[in-house]
């Protein structure tokens, strides 16, 4: 069963842009990754400060492995950039076959 994966950023208004050139960059990324079915960069429309980023995996222990090998790359230092999301909260779901 397939599962979306929602990553909720607060950004400031003034970050927006910077944001959305950062994932532009990477855009496909994650392509090849095992289980990986597809991403959307959600932006506010309605004075919100939050993107949503959702991911949309064949199994949760494939979006696990993601994770997992992704973390170590963010941690690995080097010319890491500074954050511009203020805040994240990770959503999960489960998508419902009717």
């Amino acid at each position: 069963m397939s599962i979306v994966v929602i990553n909720a950023l607060s950004v400031p208004a003034e970050a927006g842009e910077e944001l959305e050139k950062r994932f532009a960059a990477r855009k496909h990324s994650v392509d090849s990754s095992p289980g990986f079915e597809g991403f959307k960069l959600l932006r506010p429309v309605n004075g919100g400060d939050r993107y949503f980023v959702y991911t949309q995996w064949a199994t949760r222990e494939d979006f696990e492995n993601w994770r997992d090998q992704r973390a170590g790359v963010d941690h690995a230092g080097g010319d890491a950039q500074k954050p511009v999301a203020q805040g994240a909260d990770l959503m999960e779901f489960e998508i419902v076959e009717l």
